[in-house]
């Protein structure tokens, strides 16, 4: 049975956003449980500085570049079923990492992991326009940003939990195991339950877009992490002279297939919409808090020798903040009006203010002050998560 989109609520809609939302739980954790576990996979694997920044940046680039037609496939082909597959697929890349014998086999599966994500997160999104009711949408959209808070805060706290305990003596490579049963459950509980659920009027996918789009990232990306531990050879001058060329022949092909009549990845036309620029702009500057997490655990561990454990604990004061932001949106949005993201922003970015004047006003090799530290970060979790549903 096929539930097309419509207004009309389902008495299981519920039901459905709930299994979806594992969808939207994974990518996040994947992304965050990471950063605790990049010393421990250094000094297991022997990884280079490149093959760490590869561990994290392959990952989410193609997560970024592929998620777009991962809702595509969802809107065409069901998103339940489009949501099975990639949940399939990216227990399948999280055993080829917790198996990994080499950097490069490790960084093969953050690939794949990039891309089964992208394919599974879109369709938990995609369905509260599909089943929901305008009055349910606002709750809808809470409860997913909250669950993306929730995989931040778990994130970077399992992480460092798993890696102490050294299941089996399994070390890091437990923090990818973990998906398998997770995605296990959700199959076996959720195929019977899960009805699909289809757009009306599907976009096409746009492959050479996505081709264009990843070697244009590529170019960017590799010889950036590569070059310098190589030295910066010939191939990474010419590769970085190469992006705006790629990035030009992007822009052209997809402005082209917009002209034709076509379902462009990004169609330069819609730049033309008011307050799309804007929008752009402020989702930019919300995921540019990222790299921070990642310095922040290296620092932690690396320059004050602070444990696994106590590296990922540290992080609970940001995702309980993140946890709570938007869950408050819908408040902060009567009192503020259209200001939720100015709000939200600027809370993050006075927090960001703060931890810089307290890290440096730390002394070298001393932890900065516990309660201070956590409220800052309680700040720039609750201002991200403010502007996340919104």
């Amino acid at each position: 049975m096929s539930v097309k989109d419509t207004l009309a609520p389902d008495p299981r809609r519920w039901a459905i956003f709930l299994i979806l939302l594992v969808g939207a739980f994974l990518p996040p954790l994947d992304f965050f449980i990471v950063n605790v576990a990049l010393p421990s996979i250094r000094q297991d694997l022997r990884a280079s500085v490149c093959a760490e920044q590869l561990v994290i940046s392959a990952y989410a680039g193609l997560y970024a570049v592929t998620l777009i037609t991962g809702g595509r496939l969802g809107d065409i082909y069901g998103r339940g079923r489009v949501f099975f597959i990639g949940l399939t697929g990216f227990a399948g890349a999280s055993l080829l990492c917790g198996l990994a014998w080499s950097p490069w086999s490790l960084i093969a599966g953050r690939v794949l992991q990039g891309i089964t994500a992208a394919v599974m997160a879109p369709q938990a999104l995609a369905s509260v326009q599909a089943i929901f009711p305008d009055s349910e949408k606002p709750l809808a959209l809470s409860l997913y940003g909250a669950v993306f808070g929730l995989a931040s805060v778990i994130g970077q706290a399992l992480g460092g939990i798993l890696i102490s305990l050294n299941l089996l003596g399994m070390g890091w490579r437990v923090i990818f195991l973990v998906n398998l049963p997770v995605a296990a459950l959700v199959l076996l509980f959720g195929i019977p339950a899960l009805k699909e659920i289809y757009a009306r009027n599907p976009n096409k996918l746009d492959l050479g877009g996505v081709g264009l789009s990843i070697l244009t990232l590529a170019a960017l990306i590799v010889p950036l992490i590569k070059g310098r531990e190589a030295g910066w050879p010939l191939w990474a001058w010419l590769s970085l002279i190469a992006v705006p060329l790629l990035a030009w022949l992007f822009w052209r092909y997809e402005a082209r297939l917009s002209d034709a009549g076509g379902s462009p990845l990004l169609d330069p036309h819609a730049l033309n919409v008011p307050g799309l620029g804007r929008a752009l702009v402020i989702a930019l500057l919300f995921y540019t808090i990222a790299p921070f997490f990642l310095l922040f655990s290296i620092y932690l561990q690396g320059a004050l020798d602070t444990s696994a454990l106590k590296a990922g604990l540290v992080f609970l004061p940001f995702g309980a903040g993140f946890l709570l932001g938007p869950l408050m949106a819908p408040a902060c949005k009567r009192a503020v009006g259209v200001y939720v993201n100015a709000t939200g922003m600027g809370l993050e970015s006075a927090g960001v203010i703060g931890m810089a004047w307290l890290l440096s006003a730390t002394p070298a090799g001393v932890h900065p002050t516990p309660t201070l530290l956590a409220v800052l970060l309680f700040i720039i979790g609750f201002g991200q998560g403010l502007g996340l549903p919104t």
